[in-house]
């Protein structure tokens, strides 16, 4: 039986986007977690956020990401915060293929002002915070399986790479 395919980096890396193109080429279930909680809660991230404090935030994505490891093998789009808490990305490990969509904070950014806005990158200098979080994350980002870069590559071309590595190493 194949095993997951779980998607980290920075916000805005493009896991939500390769992971839909991911799950359609394998093809497999996505599990985009911000999705989830966003129909669950019925308000967008930052407002979650925002109402319930990080903390809580990053408990509920913890416990949907979980619940989302329990089921079928899919394609499993955590938002970027999830793969730095403690332990998260060793425990996925045991059923999933964790791959790392690397990308500069710069290119991050850009991507997420196109999309929603992110509540831990909403401020006055956004490529300076992107920044920290990249420095204070990347250490856990790096715990993956592998790493495709995903700076200048189309979307399929970076899902292609995934399909790729899901094939060989993940029994798709």
């Amino acid at each position: 039986m194949p095993r997951h395919v779980l998607l980290v980096g920075l916000p805005g890396s493009g896991k939500s986007t390769v992971g839909k193109a991911v799950a359609d080429g394998l093809p497999a279930p996505l599990i985009d977690i911000d999705t989830l909680l966003v129909r669950e809660m019925g308000m967008p991230v930052a407002q979650i956020f925002g109402m319930v404090g990080e903390a809580k935030f990053r408990q509920m994505e913890r416990d949907a990401v979980k619940t989302a490891r329990a089921r079928e093998p899919c394609v499993i789009v955590p938002g970027g915060g999830w793969a730095a808490q403690q332990g998260e990305v060793h425990s996925a490990k045991q059923d999933s293929l964790v791959v790392y969509l690397n990308c500069l904070p710069a290119t991050a950014v850009k991507r997420s002002q196109e999309s929603e806005i992110r509540p831990l990158v909403a401020g006055v200098d956004p490529v300076k915070q992107m920044r920290s979080l990249l420095e204070a994350r990347e250490p856990y980002y790096r715990l993956a399986d592998y790493e495709v870069a995903a700076e200048s590559k189309s979307v399929q071309v970076v899902a292609e790479e995934v399909i790729r590595l899901a094939r060989d190493h993940a029994g798709w």
